[in-house]
């Protein structure tokens, strides 16, 4: 397992478009995937320590988000031939049990992951109302183990997207399991 960091934000840099098969049986595009206020793009997969650790905290806040009008979704691109946990079976089987309330969508050919140059599980991109990302960080401070009282700096960020169209200057890095590349 590779440890990775993402990069800084790039405040303003547009969302990329995708048209990607969910877990619920739809096909999804980023359009049906905004919120009035926003959008919040995930990357994630069902092996990684990081995410399975987080995961729970992932659901509350995308929940918690809804009522300000940010919508989430969750994009899985790792190479399931050598992840077969990832497995778009296995996608649906997670997303199913744990009542996702966002799509969960396959990246099969890993070409919106390297659009939106995502490097990791978790990899957490927030846009405003526009569609201009205002927001490249971590979940929360309590890392792998949640902490009761730790600033939930995701969800405040969002929240500040919502109200403002602005994400906050200040952000630390989210951090997880490399993504999973195909050879070649």
């Amino acid at each position: 397992m590779v440890r990775l960091e993402t990069p800084v934000c790039e405040f303003g840099t547009p969302a990329v478009a995708f048209d990607l098969p969910g877990t619920d049986g739809k096909r999804w595009i980023l359009a049906q995937c905004a919120g009035e206020r926003g959008l919040l793009v995930m990357f994630i997969c069902n092996h990684c320590p990081y995410v399975k650790a987080v995961i729970d905290r992932i659901i509350r806040d995308t929940r918690e988000l809804l009522p300000l009008g940010i919508k989430s979704v969750a994009i899985m691109s790792n190479d399931i031939a050598d992840y077969p946990e990832d497995s778009f079976e296995n996608m649906q089987t997670l997303a199913r049990d744990l009542n996702f309330p966002f799509p969960y969508l396959l990246d099969e050919t890993q070409e919106i992951a390297k659009a939106y140059g995502a490097v990791c599980t978790p990899d957490f991109f927030g846009y405003n109302a526009d569609l201009k990302l205002q927001y490249r960080g971590r979940l929360d401070a309590s890392r792998k183990e949640a902490a009761p009282d730790a600033r939930r700096d995701l969800f405040e960020a969002m929240q500040q997207i919502a109200h403002t169209g602005q994400g906050p200057r200040d952000q630390i890095p989210s951090m997880g399991c490399s993504i999973k590349w195909k050879d070649g």
